[in-house]
């Protein structure tokens, strides 16, 4: 094989799009999945290209050091794409130390591994994927981009933050060559329904209330996830990204509130419901703790260097998300039970 590469937290959402990806553009390469199968890790996510020759999956926890040194030792990478994360604010709320685990200490558990390596593959490559909320809220206009100061508002946030500074301080310290890339909220089929637009989908379905925090508007940045794992892999690929960091961003800035009025209508149209009636479930209740007003990304900095562009308007996209969500429902159904169902029954109650 012509490389060998590391992807963590590929049986997640932005993961699993970006293993798809990988394994079918690159036949050449090795892609080993490793992933620790956490509620929201599911192998189904990669059924179609589980048999191929040149994918591998381990069930990984990268917070145990001799499990990674052992896929190191079985595979000897030639670079790591680091994905696996704890993603969801509401959970670091309840459990921070869960997020200081997996994402701090588990990217340091890697970062120390990719050292290691350096000692037979001086170009091994540690491409770190991290989130805009390590910049914190846009309370007064403007955009995130590569030089905006970190100011993280939630143990979700500071946690990425914190393996960021990890992974630059590696490239200075043991000059270990890397990258970081911060994107925008993506979304998309097999994304898990905790978060807001697959969640208001699940529970538009089953006529239930769509609880939304506060009045409903926060703005977010809406990254089309199959755009972001495309801008992975150019990054990747170039050799301009090196010890650079990227803001990868879908110019598709929404108010929550618009996105479920948006959500209800169409689906009222895909049901053949009464246009309206979904919208009589939105049920505002009381707002997140340390709630971030708006995040949005300004992406010129990588359509220059690499010549990425989103290819779809969240429009177009959350048509194609409500269709994949409508066409597996078995699949909705498999994921909300055991675990996360208990959970989201007694303590998430589907708050966004």
């Amino acid at each position: 094989m012509k490389k060998t590469i590391i992807i963590t937290g590929g049986a997640g959402f932005i993961g699993s799009h970006l293993i798809r990806r990988m394994v079918n553009q690159y036949p050449d390469y090795l892609i080993i999945n490793i992933d620790a199968l956490t509620y929201a890790g599911n192998l189904e996510n990669l059924k179609d290209i589980e048999n191929l020759p040149n994918y591998h999956f381990r069930k990984v926890d990268i917070t145990n050091w001799q499990q990674i040194k052992d896929v190191f030792i079985e595979f000897n990478p030639d670079s790591i794409i680091h994905l696996a994360a704890e993603s969801h604010v509401d959970r670091s709320i309840e459990n921070p130390m869960a997020f200081v685990m997996t994402n701090v200490v588990g990217t340091v558990n890697l970062l120390n591994a990719a050292v290691q390596q350096l000692k037979t593959k001086p170009d091994f490559l540690f491409y770190h994927v991290s989130t805009d909320e390590v910049f914190g809220s846009l309370d007064d206009g403007g955009y995130f981009h590569e030089k905006t100061p970190y100011d993280p508002k939630s143990p979700y946030s500071a946690s990425k933050a914190s393996s960021d500074h990890f992974v630059r301080a590696y490239g200075n310290t043991y000059q270990l060559p890397f990258i970081i890339s911060n994107c925008s909220n993506n979304y998309g089929p097999y994304q898990f329904p905790e978060k807001l637009i697959p969640l208001m989908i699940y529970r538009i379905l089953k006529n239930e209330s769509l609880p939304v925090y506060g009045k409903g508007e926060n703005i977010r940045d809406w990254l089309w996830v199959e755009d972001h794992a495309a801008a992975i892999d150019l990054i990747f690929h170039s050799p301009k990204s090196l010890g650079q960091t990227f803001t990868i961003g879908g110019k598709n800035e929404w108010k929550n509130i618009d996105i479920v009025y948006l959500l209800c209508d169409s689906m009222d149209q895909k049901l053949n419901r009464p246009q309206g009636s979904s919208r009589q479930l939105i049920t505002f209740v009381k707002d997140r703790a340390g709630h971030d007003l708006r995040y949005a990304i300004d992406p010129t900095h990588l359509e220059n260097t690499i010549g990425w562009k989103p290819s779809l308007t969240f429009e177009e996209g959350l048509n194609k998300t409500i269709d994949w969500y409508l066409q597996n429902q078995e699949w909705v159904n498999r994921v909300t039970s055991g675990e996360y169902q208990k959970y989201f029954e007694k303590q998430y109650q589907g708050r966004v």
